[in-house]
């Protein structure tokens, strides 16, 4: 049996998953290889994968590369935030706008995400993907991008002979060898930073489109599926009385439906499909050929919007007044503030934070990778908490 990897996107939020990759690296030998054949990421955690992909021969030197980078992470590293740059957007919108793009064209994003590249040029050698496919190290990293013209979301994966591209509604699999174009269009989040062009389209972030997060894993070999999530399911109060919501708000909401919304839909789908063939569905059904796909879910225990709340002061002043302007610094902006985080003190709370919720199922997590069968493991146990929380709630209203 086959295990995968699944890191969906998360903006900052996707520390918390190098603290659960920290906490794995430690339960496992030092000298262990990547133990996930196949690793698959969006967004930001399309970072996160390829971090442990170029570095498949030893995972907790991998672990530790990526772990380096969260904990001393700055802004200014991923966007330019400094006042010089927020106030050239600031004006190139200005003017795009009142002039109806006669005087500027409009802007192709709200930040210049030039530095993020610079980064990660300088920490990913994308030629060593392929040299660790040929070690036996890994069998397969997919990269999630959505194109802009066709519509579709694609998954662009590098894997061993063998592996064939799919087609669905709306989604595709297309072989390539990744490169840093690649990862850049995997975390061009809309409005926020630029597409990339690649060939003859321009493509965006990863989790647009993104219906069936866990496709690209299975159609590469996984029947085993690791996800490392970013939002706690908590149950929200909501303000009384409720409290017309901000821009600010309203984006950080939009954002949070792009990264999770369809994580979940498809963590409901496959438990359902799972249950139906533990209750004697057969597997063919006509064309269609159905399999039982386990799954372990790690989620925080934690709300992390309000965990950002707290390191709001970190950022630098500029982004700190367009994010009050557009009142994401008011009760319930928490979410955009989350995403946007780039600062050491917040990074390195959420790495905590994902290394004590790994290590509380350390058992279920060396269990499920030594290829052991875990007790109400992953969706079920996650849907089943849900459900709760919606029965409660539906009883107070």
């Amino acid at each position: 049996m086959k295990l995968g990897l699944v890191l969906p996107g998360g903006g900052a939020r996707a520390a918390y998953q190098v603290g659960v990759l920290r906490a794995i690296a430690d339960l496992l030998p030092a000298r262990a290889i990547n133990p996930f054949p196949v690793i698959t990421g969006t967004s930001a955690g399309a970072v996160n994968a390829t971090a442990l992909a170029v570095h498949a021969d030893r995972f907790r030197v991998a672990v530790g590369n990526l772990e380096r980078v969260w904990r001393n992470f700055q802004v200014e590293q991923v966007f330019r935030a400094d006042t010089a740059s927020m106030m050239r957007s600031g004006l190139h919108w200005l003017f795009a706008m009142m002039s109806g793009g006669w005087l500027l064209p409009p802007p192709k994003s709200l930040f210049d995400n030039s530095p993020l590249r610079e980064l990660l040029k300088e920490q990913f050698d994308f030629a060593r993907v392929s040299k660790s496919i040929e070690a036996g190290q890994l069998d397969a990293l997919s990269i999630a991008a959505a194109g802009y013209i066709t519509a579709r979301s694609v998954s662009f994966y590098e894997s061993k002979a063998g592996s064939v591209p799919w087609a669905r509604l709306r989604r595709v699999g297309e072989p390539a060898q990744l490169s840093l174009d690649h990862l850049m269009a995997s975390v061009a989040v809309p409005f926020l930073f630029p597409p990339v062009l690649m060939g003859n389209e321009y493509y965006g972030d990863g989790a647009m489109r993104q219906a069936s997060p866990f496709s690209s894993a299975i159609h590469l070999g996984a029947d085993r599926l690791l996800v490392i999530g970013t939002r706690n399911e908590s149950h929200v109060v909501c303000p009384q009385p409720p409290v017309c919501p901000t821009f600010g708000q309203i984006f950080g909401y939009m954002l949070d439906a792009l990264f999770t919304d369809g994580l979940y839909a498809d963590m409901e789908r496959l438990t359902q499909i799972n249950n139906l063939l533990d209750n004697g569905l057969p597997a063919q059904q006509g064309e269609l050929h159905l399999r039982k796909i386990n799954l372990l879910v790690i989620l925080p225990s934690r709300d992390i919007s309000e965990i950002a709340r707290h390191h709001v002061g970190s950022l630098p002043r500029a982004l700190r007044v367009l994010l009050r302007t557009m009142g994401a610094l008011n009760t319930g902006g928490g979410q955009l503030m989350s995403y946007l985080l780039f600062q050491d003190s917040f990074t390195r709370e959420l790495i905590a934070l994902g290394y004590q919720d790994a290590m509380k199922r350390s058992e279920d997590l060396l269990a499920f990778i030594g290829g052991f069968s875990v007790a109400s493991t992953g969706a079920t146990g996650v849907m089943r908490r849900l459900s709760s929380r919606q029965e409660q709630s539906a009883e107070t209203q």
